[in-house]
């Protein structure tokens, strides 16, 4: 039957061609006596964008912020006592 996509648009296809015998402008060793496969192994397509930028992205990614900060506790702790004055929690059930 009818069908109507009112918020969809068409998105365009990717046309992403590389040449068969396409070598590309690198200057290759001489002396190097890998097999014709492993050069090829983690290549891709020239035009392809995408896994450009995924590449890249994954090259720059930063580990080493992964720890939990103070500022973000004193964040959780004031949300905390917050929650607990909305919900009228008596805090002297703690002392003695």
């Amino acid at each position: 039957m009818f069908k109507a996509n009112l918020f969809k648009l068409n998105r365009n296809k990717r046309y992403n061609y590389t040449p068969r015998y396409y070598e590309g402008k690198t200057i290759e060793n001489l002396y190097d006596f890998d097999s014709k496969f492993n050069k090829y192994r983690e290549t891709y397509n020239a035009n392809d964008l995408g896994k450009q930028w995924g590449d890249a992205r994954l090259e720059s990614r930063n580990r080493a912020n992964r720890k939990v900060t103070p500022t973000l506790l004193i964040i959780i702790a004031v949300l905390t006592l917050i929650f607990l004055f909305i919900i009228d929690f008596d805090l002297s059930i703690f002392s003695s």
